[in-house]
């Protein structure tokens, strides 16, 4: 059987319709604006938005790689979460290509920053010595709280301290829709604090490449231009451009609604594992979006799995997981990652569960039964 590959939603396939859709996509040069499958893309991200243009990009990285050419001036200051991935996971692009120092704040466990530590991390502007608050930028999901969904309540509150001080506010919202079907709210009320966002046509909504940004027509405008400074400026890319616009449809024709079911998939999996004795740091109720996050420890505190490092641990249980034929990945303080996503079912998850099992007594950190613990 082929394997589940766990480790990304961005592993996902287009959809036969995608597929269509790309081959039959009308095109011209991008550059000069003259793609008509990229125009409508971007429209119909503006639209269901709320904002009012939009860009396709490469990718999430070049996506708030441009917003943050468009928002800050060289030598400027970022405040972000300090394990988010503009941050953490984009190759410093804040400093190297903006030349934008950043202030991390740390996550609370639901994934978001203390808005009082977010207001005392702004710079005081008429002291020489400090750099000059120019942005804040938020997460949604948020990855390393285990894809925790921030609300529109919250946005709004971290808008208006970073409004306060004359700056404005961007979401890396890369599973900006997971955080909208798991908080029952839309994408436009998610964003309508911000000033501008981002979000991955390529992850849960299933498209081959590609992300979109999103703000006012100046703010795409900027972003536009940086877009081209980064090598962006593609030429007919409405052959890519066509798989968003049917994941973008409304209602079972797209790709949003649809997250739904990997949100179930996640929390069933969630609650299998933290049954399990060799699984810690788990808690499934924290499941509530695609990511299950979780360690894997020896069980019995005599085994020789006690004696091994907890990477080590980690790094038997995923052999022993691939050998079952599962994928999942590594992840930051010695933790794994699994992710669900379009072309994973509910009896793939069965799978995913038994081989867990047999992937836990495999590398010694549990004698697991073959039944499942109630």
């Amino acid at each position: 059987m082929p394997p589940i590959d766990l480790r990304s939603d961005t592993v996902t396939h287009p959809t036969p319709e995608m597929r269509r859709a790309m081959a039959e996509a009308e095109v011209g040069d991008d550059v000069f604006g003259d793609d008509p499958t990229v125009t409508a893309l971007e429209a119909r991200a503006a639209e269901i938005t709320g904002m009012q243009a939009g860009l396709f990009v490469a990718s999430g990285t070049m996506g708030n790689l441009v917003s943050l050419i468009a928002h800050v001036p060289r030598g400027g200051e970022v405040i972000a979460e300090a394990e988010s991935h503009t941050l953490m996971d984009e190759q410093a692009g804040h400093a190297v290509i903006v030349g934008a120092s950043a202030r991390g704040i740390p996550a609370r466990p639901d994934g978001t920053m203390d808005p009082a530590l977010v207001h005392a991390a702004f710079r005081d502007p008429l002291d020489i010595h400090e750099p000059q608050t120019a942005l804040v930028v938020l997460e949604n999901t948020h990855a390393h709280s285990m894809g925790q969904p921030l609300t529109p309540a919250y946005t709004a509150e971290i808008a208006a301290i970073a409004h306060g001080h004359g700056v404005p506010l961007h979401i890396d919202g890369a599973r900006l829709f997971n955080a909208a079907i798991a908080l029952g709210v839309s994408a436009a009320q998610l964003v309508a604090p911000a000033d501008s966002a981002t979000f991955c046509l390529s992850k849960g909504l299933a498209c081959p490449v590609g992300s979109v940004v999103v703000g006012s027509a100046g703010f795409v405008a900027r972003a536009r231009r940086a877009r081209k400074l980064v090598g962006g400026g593609m030429r007919q890319v409405g052959i890519l451009a066509a798989a968003g616009l049917v994941a973008l449809r409304d209602g079972p024709a797209g790709m949003i609604e649809r997250l739904a079911e990997d949100h179930v998939n996640a929390r069933r999996l969630a609650e299998a594992l933290a049954a399990m004795p060799g699984i810690a740091d788990l808690d499934p109720a924290r499941a509530t979006t695609n990511f299950v996050v979780f360690r894997v420890v020896a069980a019995n505190p005599g085994s020789a799995a006690a004696s091994l490092r907890p990477r080590a641990l980690r790094g038997r249980f995923l052999e022993a997981l691939r050998a079952e034929g599962v994928l999942m990945v590594e992840y930051p303080h010695d933790t794994i990652r699994a992710v669900t996503h379009y072309g994973v079912d509910a009896d793939d998850i069965e799978r995913v569960i038994a081989a867990c099992r047999s992937a836990l007594a495999a590398c010694g950190a549990a004698s697991v039964p073959a039944t499942p613990v109630a």
